[in-house]
């Protein structure tokens, strides 16, 4: 049995998350260049100690962000296979309206594709959506040669469009709709007959799902 956190380390994980959080707020308001340290400790009502003791600088806490993006989604997720896959995405687009660390990732995933080319970020969704389409081929999901991991990568790519997009367009709030047509257009291409008819593709199951959660 794992033993409980101490009351101090449950205080050093709350003030973690608060300033992780505040600083997701930042940088998605002004972005890494126009964020600054003394804003987060001011939004995050902590000191510079206490901010510190966590991250040691500026790029730490952006590192922080990006990386903390699959924690808004996965959780969420209980089908498996090539329905899994599907649900990540539709969480995802409700999620980018709702949940102001992955929005700030994505911010500042984005700045870093036009200045130091990371590709990691990129990387980590590719790999997730990889093992859910692994499993899929392995229940016998997919058509013969569909190769899990090239699936992954044009999946992340057309998702990171989409958002793109739907941001210029609607905010975001077509974001689930854009999800829904994308695999519409994908599904046939990847799967089998019989699953592409029984996966379900509807954006209000995953929305009444999340409600509940809340």
């Amino acid at each position: 049995m794992t033993p409980r956190p101490r009351p101090k380390q449950e205080r050093a994980v709350q003030t973690r998350h608060g300033v992780l959080h505040a600083a997701a707020e930042v940088f998605e308001e002004r972005g890494f260049a126009g964020a600054s340290i003394s804003q987060i400790i001011q939004r995050a009502g902590v000191t510079a100690g206490a901010l510190y003791f966590h991250f040691a600088s500026k790029d730490e806490l952006a590192e922080a962000v990006k990386h903390a993006q699959p924690d808004a989604v996965i959780p969420h997720l209980e089908a498996a296979g090539l329905q899994r896959l599907v649900d990540l995405t539709l969480v995802w687009s409700f999620q980018m309206q709702a949940d102001v660390v992955l929005r700030a990732g994505v911010r500042l995933v984005t700045e870093d594709s036009f200045s130091s080319g990371d590709p990691s970020s990129y990387d980590e969704w590719v790999a997730i959506m990889a093992e859910c389409l692994e499993e899929a081929r392995a229940r016998g999901e997919l058509q013969a040669g569909v190769e899990p991991r090239e699936v992954g990568a044009c999946v992340v790519a057309t998702c990171t469009g989409l958002q793109l997009y739907s941001a210029a367009a609607s905010g975001r709030t077509d974001l689930p709709e854009r999800v829904v047509n994308m695999w519409h257009i994908i599904l046939p291409g990847i799967a089998v007959p019989a699953v592409v008819a029984r996966t379900v593709v509807n954006p209000e199951r995953v929305r009444r799902a999340l409600t509940e959660l809340d």
